[in-house]
């Protein structure tokens, strides 16, 4: 392993530059010409990839520079490709300006908008899921399903990053990118084939499908201390904490609500999808107090998928018990390293792979959802609850999902299975 780290640390140049000046690009060009020449790779069949890692403010000065000065010089098979971090923008005005910017100068498909959701493990095995379990076809639909949850927590604040973070909140760098993708692979209809195409299509699709937000259907919070950084400005209205119902009008989906949250300074940290179904009809054990059927997508920490069931609890008398049937992947995948998202998704743009990467109008249709909310949350129209740290958050959120349906289980707890 330390050879190899080794031999790769040989392989790492450093050059320095401005984002706007062409000396620096230009110096670029030529370290990596340099190494090409090094590989004996002929001029036209060379692979660049550039990851900017960068200020979404510079993108364009940046792809301009790459654009004039370090593109592959002739098509032999070679190739230049951009890779881009979210946030790709503030709103659906400041996203589509910069998707034309970068669209004037790069094809849609040199483009990689990356979210490094689509990269884990339990993300890609969604549509695995879905589509290749007759079990599933059936009951993924308004018939059987009573809500979604998809929930992002983490149980520590902005860590010094509150400046920053005060620039986006939680809905800007959570929801609208993390876990309304996830949405989208949970709610889309089945594509034609695995193109990448095909999937993107159908992912468009749905969000096209979604109505807009209820302002009735939203909760925000701040957490208490979040002012105390000095970086954060003192009349601060950047959420922390949001819950809001996402509603698809669909054959699907239609009065199906799908609840995404995400917050910092939670009591907990774990991002899973929740899919709970409807209370079975003609209850003659009366356990329907003890909680519904669940089946939970456990994306971090401790992977894991499970299906909560109700069963008789063993002994001589005929009483019920939740229970689970758990894949968990500490235990079923021993010695399995999963690989890292990022590490899954920089491979796939080295093969062109862009099933995992959000396409240019399915990053429209995200922000037409969040747009309108966001500005009002800008404005000041919309004030964020005060919420303590280490506590579940509002509790006008809970509320929220009671409202909706959702029905919490108290006396059950799922525990990750030890090896």
């Amino acid at each position: 392993m330390m050879r190899l780290i080794l031999l790769l640390l040989m392989q790492i140049k450093y050059v320095t530059g401005s984002y706007d000046t062409a000396e620096g690009f230009q110096a670029l060009d030529k370290a990596i010409t340099e190494q090409e020449i090094s590989k004996n790779i002929r001029e036209g069949l060379s692979r660049r990839l550039f990851y900017l890692a960068l200020p979404p403010s510079v993108y364009p000065q940046v792809c301009k520079m790459i654009k004039s000065y370090c593109m592959n010089k002739s098509d032999l098979g070679g190739w230049t490709r951009i890779v881009v971090e979210k946030p790709f923008g503030k709103d659906l005005a400041s996203a589509e300006e910069l998707s034309s910017q970068i669209g004037e100068l790069f094809d849609e498909p040199q483009i990689y908008r990356i979210d490094h959701y689509l990269g884990k493990e339990l993300v890609q095995n969604l549509l695995v899921l879905r589509f290749a379990n007759r079990l599933f076809l059936p009951l993924w639909n308004r018939d059987n399903i009573d809500n979604v949850q998809i929930v992002f927590r983490e149980d520590f604040g902005t860590e010094g990053r509150g400046g920053y973070f005060d620039q986006y909140g939680i809905i800007r760098d959570i929801i609208q990118n993390h876990l309304l993708q996830v949405f989208c692979l949970v709610a889309m209809e089945k594509p034609v084939s695995l193109k990448p195409e095909h999937i993107r299509d159908e992912k468009v699709k749905v969000l096209q499908s979604v109505i807009p937000i209820k302002d009735k259907e939203v909760v925000i919070g701040q957490y208490e201390g979040y002012k105390d950084d000095p970086t954060v400005p003192d009349n601060s209205n950047t959420p922390t904490f949001a819950t809001m119902i996402l509603r698809i009008h669909n054959e699907r989906w239609e009065g199906v609500p799908f609840i995404l949250k995400a917050g910092k300074a939670l009591n907990s940290r774990k991002a899973e999808i929740r899919v709970q179904f409807k209370d079975v009809p003609g209850d003659i054990f009366k356990c329907q107090k003890q909680g519904r059927n669940e089946f939970v997508i456990r994306l971090q920490p401790s992977e894991a998928m499970y299906m909560k069931l109700t069963v008789k609890q063993p002994g001589l008398e005929m009483s019920t018990a939740q229970s689970e049937l758990d894949l968990s992947y500490t235990q079923r995948y021993q010695g399995v390293v999963i690989p890292e998202a990022y590490e899954r998704l920089i491979l796939d743009t080295i093969k062109g792979d862009q099933q995992h990467f959000v396409r240019r109008d399915e990053q429209k249709a995200a922000w037409e959802i969040f747009t309108p909310l966001l500005h009002r949350i800008d404005d000041g129209e919309f004030k964020p609850i005060p919420y303590k740290m280490g506590s579940r958050g509002p509790v006008e959120a809970d509320e929220l999902l009671e409202g909706a349906g959702y029905v919490q289980t108290h006396d059950y707890i799922w525990i990750p299975p030890s090896l």
